[in-house]
């Protein structure tokens, strides 16, 4: 992609990454791999740091909706956004991971204080 040489820029002491695709185009499931894989793994940020959404577009097919992601994508969370039907569903998901990437932030930083005390 022609944006790589921006991605350690993007990485840089980032706390999270959330990769957003549509389940619907073969070629999406592919590259989501490669995202995780740069943007996650080489990091290194854990997996509850990672959150997949993929996004219906109106009127798509739903029957995406079951869709079973191969080895390591399923270990991350997926939630499936489909802002006509249900907006409200995606805001709480976005709110927790938000709350639990707070929360690890919190944690390093108090490992980090507690090893500078000691």
């Amino acid at each position: 992609s022609r944006f790589e040489t921006c991605w350690p820029a993007l990485m840089k002491d980032s706390h999270g990454v959330i990769i957003i695709f549509n389940p619907e185009l073969p070629s999406h499931l592919k590259e989501i791999e490669m995202w995780y894989s740069c943007f996650v793994q080489q990091q290194p940020l854990l997996d509850s740091q990672c959150l997949l959404v993929a996004h219906h577009k109106p009127g798509s097919a739903g029957d995406t909706e079951n869709m079973s992601l191969a080895y390591p994508l399923n270990k991350l969370k997926l939630i499936h956004s489909n802002l006509e039907e249900d907006p409200e569903d995606v805001r709480m998901e976005f709110i927790k991971y938000f709350r639990s990437i707070i929360t690890i932030m919190n944690e390093s930083r108090e490992r980090e204080e507690m090893s500078i005390i000691s």
